[in-house]
């Protein structure tokens, strides 16, 4: 059997950190999530991010936008929000409807209120190796990594996607951790190949089940960022990742589950960002 990197022993040890943290600040932090539209799986991570708020005893706050909201009325709320001393954090939850630039939307947000970590500022921050946030999905990646003491430094490690959200700041991350890194995509050749060479293996393909048997080997450490609702025979919807976790787990020697793995760190990150932004506003201005 492999060893299973458990989201959920290494996100109560993060919440378990945060408490301490919170414990010395003398005011309650303060998140606003922005979701425009109906988007089930949306709706189902913004609860999950509110919930989490007040299970560690600071404010969550949701504001719930028709999808037929303008670029220019969201352009004018993050303004209001940028300004609002209360409020500590900011995050507006992607997709985003087809009227509105993700890109200038994501501009917007005043960065040391970023806790998505994906204004540019931060991002060029995260390049030069002194991140105010860290992109919360690959954040809880390497966190997973340390807590489990898998070695990093000198390791060849494959990130398979290349997006902005996670695959970019996963590799720039691991990087700065000594990992040797490369980037494959959808035009990667000799993909297989590459993969089953890596030390540590980074699936945010978007693909569901993509990285089969063929793609490790008795070494490989395989992180699964995917999450894919896939029907079952059952008559239930099976959530699977961009990894085939049957096929993978008798070979590989760490592998993390789909649900349980990286989806857990996700938002334990994001809380710890959050906490991050309160402590550096309330510091010397």
């Amino acid at each position: 059997m492999p060893l299973l990197l458990d989201g959920n022993v290494v996100a109560t040890e993060v919440y378990k950190n945060l408490a301490l943290e919170l414990s010395l600040l003398s005011f309650i932090p303060k998140v606003v999530f922005i979701l425009v539209g109906e988007d089930p799986a949306s709706q189902t991570y913004v609860r999950a991010k509110e919930k989490k708020c007040g299970e560690l005893g600071f404010q969550g706050e949701t504001l719930r936008l028709p999808a037929s909201t303008s670029q220019d009325d969201l352009l004018k709320l993050l303004q209001k929000l940028n300004k609002d001393t209360s409020v500590h954090g900011i995050l507006v939850q992607l997709p985003l409807p087809p009227q509105i630039d993700r890109l200038k939307v994501l501009t917007s947000i005043a960065p040391e209120k970023d806790v998505d970590g994906l204004h540019p500022e931060n991002m060029g921050r995260l390049c030069r190796g002194d991140a105010r946030f860290k992109p919360c999905t690959p954040a809880g990646v390497v966190e997973m990594l340390k807590h489990y003491k898998i070695p990093v430094s000198g390791k060849n490690a494959l990130v398979i996607g290349r997006s902005d959200i996670v695959g970019k700041p996963a590799a720039m991350l691991l990087l700065g951790e000594d990992a040797t890194v490369t980037i494959a995509h959808s035009k990667t050749r000799d993909l297989k190949a590459m993969a089953k060479a890596a030390d540590i293996l980074i699936v945010a393909m978007g693909k569901p089940k993509f990285v089969g048997a063929d793609f490790v080997n008795a070494n490989s450490v395989v992180v699964d960022v995917g999450i894919h609702r896939m029907p079952d025979p059952s008559g239930k919807d099976k959530i699977v990742g961009d990894v085939d976790f049957e096929a993978v787990a008798p070979i590989v020697h760490a592998i993390t589950p789909v649900p349980g793995g990286v989806g857990r760190m996700t938002i334990a990150m994001l809380m710890k960002n959050v906490v991050t932004a309160a402590r550096l506003q309330s510091g010397p201005k």
